[in-house]
């Protein structure tokens, strides 16, 4: 018997008497019972104090800002499941690189992208914290970690207050992202370092 069978005799035989699960207590907040418009400014607030630049469009003004933001830029990154409308600003579509799931790049060809342009699943407005679920409009997570850029939209209704109610819209089994502002660590000096374990720069997009 090898060690792992014998550590799982024994959770079983712990267990044969399948004692009573208690309950679990779930008196703290579940919402914070703000309106759409009071989550918005509240998301914008926290996401401006994590150093996120952060514009808030109509549906119609998405492509143009995502436009402007990538002035400049060479090729970037998208997810195979992005909205065709976002990129209607482009002249040249060859531009926009898709990463699709049969032949994903590889990191040396994402770290050579200058941008990616992503959705999101969920905003926790309290937290100022974007979440990314792997979905078709928002990709792996290698995509929204390994180039320097990160123009990510967030529409008004997956906005929520707190994590609760985000949780309530998550799938746990999915490769969750968690991003609240550019990435950023301080060292012992307490010397602020940007773009160590991700994107320097991140722009955010509020489609109301």
């Amino acid at each position: 018997m090898s060690a792992r069978e014998e550590i799982l005799d024994r959770i079983r035989a712990a267990l044969s008497d399948q004692p009573a699960v208690p309950p679990v207590p779930r008196n703290y907040r579940q919402t914070t019972g703000l309106d759409a418009q009071a989550l918005v400014e509240l998301l914008v607030d926290r996401l401006v104090d994590y150093k996120a630049n952060v514009f808030v469009e109509e549906p119609d003004g998405v492509s143009g800002r995502i436009g402007e933001l990538l002035a400049g830029a060479g090729r970037f990154v998208i997810p195979p499941g992005l909205p065709v409308g976002w990129l209607a600003f482009d002249a040249e579509p060859a531009r926009a690189v898709v990463d699709h799931p049969d032949h994903p790049l590889t990191v040396g060809e994402l770290d050579a992208m200058d941008a990616v342009l992503t959705c999101s699943a969920v905003a926790v407005a309290e937290t100022g914290t974007i979440v990314l679920d792997g979905s078709a409009d928002q990709g792996r997570r290698a995509i929204s970690l390994v180039p320097d850029h990160h123009i990510c939209v967030v529409p008004v209704k997956s906005i929520v207050g707190i994590l609760p109610e985000a949780l309530q819209r998550l799938d746990g089994t999915r490769p969750l992202t968690l991003i609240s502002g550019p990435s950023a660590t301080s060292d012992i000096e307490l010397e602020r370092v940007e773009g160590v374990h991700g994107p320097r720069r991140l722009d955010v997009i509020i489609a109301v």
